[in-house]
């Protein structure tokens, strides 16, 4: 049965989430686009909160995640191999101060797989990590559209990761990683006279490959303060790393009367030594701490720093800049009793939270903020000794203003994963 959930799960995502943009946002123009990846369901569920780590369910914001103790119900034998795969869909209402619309994307979020192999733990995977999407247009005082931008595209992350537990309740993990992906936009140019539009108008085409690689380093630390209660932390670090674009360029002139009169100009960019360039990717570093009572309740709180004053796409414009972006994630989960037979329902997790941000991202001397308000169910299938479970999750936010001639977007995130798990090896009893 898990196996045909899999199997309906990947097509349903793949069909709706390559078949569509993975964002809708205006705000996706600037720089690599919008930042897509931010943890599994289960951290989305609680604002983001990604420090919480067990031997049952994924985690690719920390690589220390990897290893741990192993599953008390399993005689501490082994910990189980897990897999998850997760996707959502987003609905968005745009306004400005003159007008409104709505836009929505369905996408594909993550595709992992976890193997223990005794103190260490293996991971490797898929993550759509940033995401372009807009349509736009700049209207002239006359009403008349001069200008109108189309973009799509985005950056994926190819990793494998390794974790060691360096101790009980101490274990440090470290992913590599491979950024690939393409941006590509197009402007068209339009010109009037006496309020008409010309019979042509240009349109500009550009295409930016990208490709890099980068680390993340991670420690998770849990003990117990006393017989119920534990202490769980967790630290990131991502350093700065760089990303190579390579960009093409064609012009061309369009006729609104006969399409066989277009003429395209592709650009010399090694001449003005734009053919390739390169990206610098900010540096990040997380950290956070929470308490709870293991398998029952947990509750935490996170931060983010990322050094967003020193991104750089080559692209400089007097209304637009860089500064450094934080984020604050507070949330936890709640379990009735999580190994119940006499009663399904009290095994079902229960998750909520909170998230602020301030995105690095500046406009017309308006920081770009974000918030969230999450809440999420974890709900158990197949055999109940391996703790397999579907995750639910539902965000309400807004990102941007209305201030400054800017968008504020409101939004309705609704998530969906799989965390399966398997035991692919158990010592053996009897020769």
């Amino acid at each position: 049965m898990i196996k045909k959930l899999v199997l309906v799960f990947i097509a349903v995502i793949a069909i709706h989430g390559y078949g569509q943009q993975g964002t809708t946002s205006p705000y996706s123009f600037y720089g690599i686009g919008s930042l897509k990846f931010k943890g599994t369901v289960e951290n989305r569920s609680m604002g983001g909160l990604s420090i919480y780590t067990d031997s049952i369910h994924v985690n690719l914001r920390n690589p220390a995640s990897y290893a741990g103790d192993n599953l008390e119900t399993w005689g501490d034998e082994s910990r189980p191999v897990k897999f998850a795969v997760g996707g959502g869909y987003t609905s968005t209402n745009l306004e400005s101060s003159t007008a409104t619309d709505n836009a929505s994307s369905t996408t594909f979020d993550y595709l992992s797989l976890n193997v223990p192999l005794g103190k260490f733990g293996f991971g490797f995977g898929l993550i759509p990590y940033t995401s372009v999407g807009y349509k736009l247009e700049s209207i002239n005082p006359n009403g008349n559209v001069d200008n109108r931008f189309e973009g799509e595209g985005g950056v994926n992350k190819a990793f494998l990761g390794i974790g060691y537990q360096l101790a009980k309740g101490l274990s440090v993990g470290v992913d590599f990683q491979y950024n690939f992906g393409n941006i590509q936009n197009r402007i068209d140019n339009f010109q009037y006279s006496d309020g008409f539009p010309l019979q042509n108008y240009t349109q500009e085409y550009n295409r930016s490959d990208l490709s890099g690689l980068n680390i993340n380093l991670g420690i998770s630390y849990k003990t117990m303060l006393n017989q119920k209660l534990e202490l769980i932390s967790g630290l990131t670090f991502v350093p700065e790393s760089n990303l190579t674009s390579k960009n093409e360029q064609s012009i061309t002139s369009v006729s609104t009367l006969n399409t066989l009169l277009n003429k395209t100009i592709e650009t010399d960019l090694a001449d003005i030594g734009l053919e390739e360039t390169d990206l610098v990717l900010p540096s990040r570093f997380s950290f956070g701490a929470g308490i709870g009572e293991p398998r029952k309740w947990f509750v935490g709180a996170e931060t983010t720093f990322l050094n967003t004053s020193k991104f750089s796409n080559g692209i400089s414009s007097n209304n637009i800049s860089y500064e450094d972006a934080y984020s604050f994630s507070l949330g936890g989960f709640y379990i009735p009793q999580f190994n119940s037979f006499s009663s399904y329902w009290k095994r079902f997790v229960y998750r909520a939270g909170f998230r602020a941000e301030e995105t690095g991202l500046n406009i017309n001397n308006e920081s770009i903020k974000e918030f969230g308000i999450s809440f999420g169910v974890g709900i158990p299938v197949g055999d109940a000794r391996l703790f397999s479970n579907a995750n639910l999750g539902f965000e309400i936010g807004q990102r941007g203003t209305k201030n400054s001639n800017l968008i504020q977007e409101n939004f309705i995130n609704f998530q969906l994963s799989l965390s399966l798990n398997d035991r692919w090896f158990q010592k053996r009893k009897y020769d």
